[in-house]
């Protein structure tokens, strides 16, 4: 299968919620939600993919090529490139229901698996939206991150034992969903999270556990503190908060916040892997992809998501031997020219 055939396929099955457009930029579809678009005035999708537009690539060809080694550690684990696929749910509420969580979950979890890399699975309004993706979970042996919304204490626990059941590799908790809006309107107990609380809830497992939606240095220094493996740098995709600055431009300072204590992953906009390589010059030690994952599922299965992780892979390599680096370490700010 070619790109431009999964591309074509995925009009087809997406429409008419999706568009596919040539940039997923949060552009056509602002504001709708339900639906792909960003919250509000649909700003904080789109300035998400702008400003990560801004930031150039500084080339450098003068050096001895010794290759080019993607390989990104994480969760006790080597993958062949620092790129996961994010977790999305309400797939019938929000594309058009030619997946469910559970259909969707049984082709993006082996597809990232087949590209050497691996998914986030999600969580929503009703329980199904976690379990059923675990059984892709089990699958694999658990080479998957199921992500779970921060509920009320006992409800978290329970989602927790589930995915040790699975036997996942880690856990993810995306305290971003606070703020989403179809949650809100069913009437869900999704809240905000003390340090304590989320001190408890780590230490209620041996798996590692990120936090996703972590948007200043304030907030990367408190979740230092609660135990947690790592953090996700994400607006939630524009989703949760109107207006909201793009994960790339908050990203340095909270790297800079916590010093390497814990790993720091983002998202936002990441559509090539010239914008992986930006996001790594950043600071992060690895990426998530969202929207993209979706259409790649959609345009070709299983097979069309390994393809998509294969071409970001292919394109940061390509990235990383027209700036001299060999490895991942070597992608660091001076590699990039900010606005």
């Amino acid at each position: 299968m070619e790109y431009k055939e999964l591309l074509e396929n995925a009009r087809k099955n997406m429409a008419p919620n999706c568009r596919v457009c040539r940039e997923c930029n949060g552009v056509a579809c602002r504001g709708e939600i339900p639906g792909t678009g960003g919250k509000g005035t649909g700003s904080a999708f789109i300035h998400s993919y702008e400003a990560l537009e801004r930031i150039k690539v500084n080339m450098d060809l003068i050096y001895t090529d010794n290759g080019q080694d993607t390989a990104c550690s994480l969760f006790g684990k080597t993958f062949a490139g620092p790129v996961f696929a994010a977790p999305i749910s309400g797939l019938s509420n929000n594309y058009n229901g030619y997946f469910n969580e559970k259909t969707y979950a049984a082709e993006l979890v082996p597809g990232m698996i087949s590209a050497g890399c691996a998914a986030f699975t999600g969580d929503g309004a009703a329980d199904f939206f976690f379990t059923d993706p675990l059984c892709a979970v089990k699958a694999v042996g658990g080479v998957a991150v199921p992500t779970i919304k921060p509920w009320d204490k006992a409800k978290v626990l329970e989602k927790i034992r589930l995915a040790e059941e699975a036997g996942a590799m880690a856990l993810c908790m995306d305290i971003d969903s606070a703020g989403l809006p179809l949650l809100a309107a069913a009437g869900k107990p999704v809240c905000s999270k003390s340090v304590d609380e989320l001190r408890k809830i780590i230490a209620s497992t041996k798996l590692p556990l990120l936090l996703k939606g972590i948007m200043t240095p304030e907030g990367a220094r408190k979740a230092a503190e609660t135990g947690a493996y790592g953090i996700i740098v994400s607006n939630h995709g524009g989703r949760v908060l109107d207006h909201t600055p793009a994960p790339a431009e908050v990203l340095p300072a909270i790297c800079d916040a916590v010093g390497g204590r814990i790993k720091v992953l983002a998202d936002g906009a990441i559509r090539t892997g010239a914008d992986v390589f930006k996001v790594l010059a950043l600071g992060a030690d690895a990426v998530l992809i969202g929207r993209p994952y979706v259409t790649a599922a959609c345009g070709g299965h299983a097979e069309g998501v390994a393809l998509y992780t294969q071409k970001i892979l292919s394109e940061l390599r390509d990235t990383m031997k027209m700036t001299g680096c060999a490895a991942l370490a070597d992608i660091t700010r001076k590699k990039i020219n900010l606005p």
